[in-house]
């Protein structure tokens, strides 16, 4: 472990790599650099998809959010539902009846309109693709299209987060007559009928300020300005996304001019580099990493009861895990909420007592200890090295006897092994889809039905997972007013899911925002990752 964290940082004073790194950067890039006024971002890409009703990861926010306008945006204060596609809109007093009017001025990248008939069918086609963000929609009654220009959309029951997730860049409206030309559906079976998800990798169908220009999968996906954009240009011709894997390597590229923008350096590389022409700016983020269980998967050597994951989550020296893997520079997350969204405030932080550990793994006939598989995806995130996290926690574990058998996967392996078969034990992450605390019950509570982590631990039929307590506490959270009687209803459920113990928050690290001293406009947003339309180039 030792070793790992000295390689990373002895890597970066490494003249020889670093001119060769920077050498065969400018290389890859060629001609994309041509144009001075496009920009190269590097970061490890972990685009699982360009279609909006299937994409869902990190990079994927950045993508949509420039090509495909949604209803409502985020404001730059990360909070504030601003007008987007819709210029204007109205809520029932019961919170159940959303009425949308469009900007008539909006238009398609082939210059169609942008309808009431694409928005309806836009967001019919991400609930019934049952992807990563389908569960966006979950709450979606039905949609009313009154004229070209007016939408009336009506959810189950009262959802004062609505607003919110209209604003996820996943929920970004399609040309629908363009993508059904090309085998997208809304229908009700999409999910297995809708065969567009090849077409969208070459081809975008979308409002932005940006087009797709082309993708290639572990190389770069780049983008082109859209000259006939409805609202403020972009101030850049184009954006090439440029894979690179690892913290160093990006710094290296931005050290040499082949990057203008670096989005995941860590602190610690940060500190060692001097160089008047990069800008570093540390801000908080809602962003965070975890380890969580599937108490029902397929490989297990022991029952994973509550005993189990308790003991393990009390083995875990969080403190040392931040030091460890962000030199500091984060905060505890006590719940699978992030620190700062409603609810959170005076949670219990989560705590370090490995001889209460050891009790519970006695108790539970395992005082001898076990090997648990601990899968993730070989990645920096957030500036992260999720290798080197996963070594910090096959130690903590070896203090309880538990032997952490480490297995590494490319995120594409690992993020389809996390469903099926099924991974006991894994460290995932996780950055908002919008401001609300509602999406981190859906994703990570223990509710009944189709939700991701609630069905990866077996809700139902897991020993003190029922969930229906969970969704009786979320139905109320939901209705709830913002203000007090909702923070108190958040914070209730932040509470149940640390006694869940199935998800558990290991480092809510800084973000550091790392470019060129000529790049501006440069922010971190909650619903867009990187808002690519704000940046400039002097």
């Amino acid at each position: 472990m030792v070793l790992a964290k000295f390689c990373r940082s002895g890597l970066l004073s490494a003249a020889s790599l670093a001119v060769m790194t920077a050498v065969a950067g400018l290389a890859t890039l060629g001609t994309a650099k041509a144009d001075d006024s496009s920009i190269v971002v590097a970061r490890a890409m972990d685009l699982n998809s360009l279609d909006p009703a299937r994409a869902y990861c990190d990079t994927c926010q950045i993508y949509l959010s420039a090509v495909y306008d949604t209803l409502l945006t985020l404001g730059s204060d990360n909070k504030t539902i601003v007008p987007d596609l819709a210029q204007k809109w109205e809520v029932s007093p019961d919170v159940t009846t959303f009425t949308f009017h469009l900007n008539p001025a909006a238009k398609f990248t082939d210059g169609s309109p942008v309808t009431g008939t694409d928005v309806k069918w836009s967001l019919e086609r991400l609930k019934n693709i049952k992807g990563g963000a389908s569960y966006l929609m979950d709450s979606l009654k039905s949609i009313e299209v009154k004229d070209p220009q007016t939408v009336v959309i009506t959810t189950k029951t009262p959802n004062s987060e609505f607003l919110g997730i209209l604003a996820a860049t996943y929920v970004g409206i399609i040309n629908s007559k363009l993508a059904s030309a090309h085998g997208a559906n809304a229908n009700a079976d999409a999910a297995t009928s809708d065969t567009a998800d090849t077409w969208f990798l070459a081809h975008s169908a979308g409002s932005g300020a940006f087009t797709l220009q082309s993708y290639k999968a572990d190389d770069a996906l780049r983008l082109k300005r859209n000259d006939d954009y409805w609202g403020k240009k972009a101030a850049v011709g184009g954006v090439i996304v440029k894979q690179t894997a690892d913290a160093v390597t990006q710094a290296q590229m931005l050290q040499s001019g082949a990057a203008d923008i670096a989005m995941q350096i860590d602190p610690d590389t940060s500190k060692t580099i001097h160089d008047p022409n990069i800008v570093f700016k540390t801000v908080p983020s809602f962003n965070y990493v975890y380890v969580a269980f599937s108490p029902i998967a397929k490989g297990a050597p022991v029952t994973l009861s509550y005993d189990v994951r308790n003991a393990i989550a009390l083995a875990i020296d969080y403190k040392g895990a931040i030091d460890f893997t962000v030199g500091g520079e984060g905060s505890l997350q006590p719940s699978a909420i992030p620190n700062g969204f409603p609810g959170t405030e005076n949670l219990p932080d989560p705590v370090t007592d490995v001889a209460k550990a050891k009790a519970l793994l006695a108790k539970a006939g395992l005082a001898d200890g076990f090997k648990l598989g601990l899968e993730f995806p070989a990645m920096d995130v957030y500036g992260i090295d999720l290798s080197l996290l996963a070594q910090k926690l096959q130690q903590d574990l070896a203090r309880i006897k538990v032997s952490l058998v480490l297995k590494p996967q490319t995120f594409n392996v690992w993020v389809t092994d996390i469903d099926t078969p099924g991974v006991p034990f894994t460290i995932g992450f996780f950055a908002p889809d919008y401001f609300g605390s509602a999406q981190y019950v859906q994703y990570f509570g223990m509710l009944p039905g189709n939700m991701p982590w609630g069905k990866r631990a077996g809700v139902g039929t897991t020993p003190g997972l029922d969930g229906k307590l969970e969704l009786d506490m979320f139905n109320k959270a939901l209705a709830a007013p913002p203000g007090p009687a909702g923070e108190a209803a958040y914070r209730a459920l932040g509470m149940k899911m640390i006694e869940d113990k199935v998800i558990l928050p290991i480092v809510s690290p800084d973000l550091v925002l790392a470019y060129r001293s000529n790049i501006g406009g440069v922010r971190y947003s909650a619903c867009c990752n990187l808002p690519l339309n704000e940046i400039v180039k002097h």
